[in-house]
């Protein structure tokens, strides 16, 4: 069976204890999981993986042919057996930083309204979102009305509808380049604001703060031409902006 992912039920827990199903030089899969398996523009989680005798640094984690987190070992690093009782620790000053930035792209989204992003990348550093967009706006602008959105402290929620119904709503897709994940029958929504007059409301399986406040003031550090009508816009946690 696939690994739970605890991280969809909760976005801040940061350990938990599980069973290794499967063990070998390429990874590790747990019965369940905290760790984030790379997917839609976000990393994959890193942290460490202890037992009884031994600990494995995670270097990374992906997925598996049947979806599963793939637990990444860092090179040299022990493995713990199949049937070991593990507890899975993230790297949380790394993983909340994704969930700050990750947010922050939602919020860019909003931002622009009828605009589709063409490309994306989650950092913990620096960030990056793509937006066919033939005439931006200055960068001094697009920081300002993040920074706008970020201090109304809007709630975070989400919700699951059917595939059926994103395709009965395809404006929902504000992406071009990824799209949302299919064949379980339903598809997650990540709603910005409130449920009946939400900021932003878009399918997404990545994690989120549970606050736009949360994020912190943010800066457009960067946008530049990556085609006719391509733009990117780079992002970065004003704390870390030089």
């Amino acid at each position: 069976m696939p690994t739970q992912p605890l991280f969809r039920d909760d976005a801040y827990a940061a350990t938990n204890q599980a069973t290794v199903l499967e063990s070998s030089d390429a990874g590790v899969i747990l019965d369940s999981s905290v760790f984030y398996p790379r997917a839609g523009g976000q990393p994959g989680d890193t942290g460490a993986l202890a037992w009884d005798g031994g600990e494995m640094t995670v270097a990374d984690t992906v997925k598996s042919p049947d979806g599963s987190a793939l637990h990444v070992p860092a090179p040299g690093s022990a493995i713990p057996p199949a049937g070991a009782k593990v507890e899975a620790r993230l790297d949380w000053t790394r993983r909340h930083r994704h969930m700050r930035m990750h947010t922050t792209l939602h919020l860019l989204c909003a931002a622009m309204p009828g605009i589709y992003a063409t490309g994306n990348q989650i950092g913990a550093e620096k960030s990056r979102l793509d937006f066919d967009l033939p005439d931006p706006p200055a960068k001094e602008w697009v920081t300002e009305k993040l920074n706008e959105l970020i201090v109304g402290d809007h709630p975070i929620g989400e919700r699951w509808i059917t595939e059926a119904e994103l395709d009965a709503n395809p404006g929902l897709v504000r992406t071009l380049s990824v799209q949302p994940p299919r064949g379980a029958g339903q598809v997650r929504l990540v709603r910005i604001g409130t449920e009946e007059a939400p900021i932003d409301l878009q399918p997404c399986g990545g994690t989120h703060v549970r606050r736009t406040g949360e994020i912190g003031r943010v800066e457009v550090v960067k946008m530049e031409s990556k085609g006719k009508q391509n733009r990117r816009i780079h992002i970065v946690l004003a704390e870390d902006a030089q």
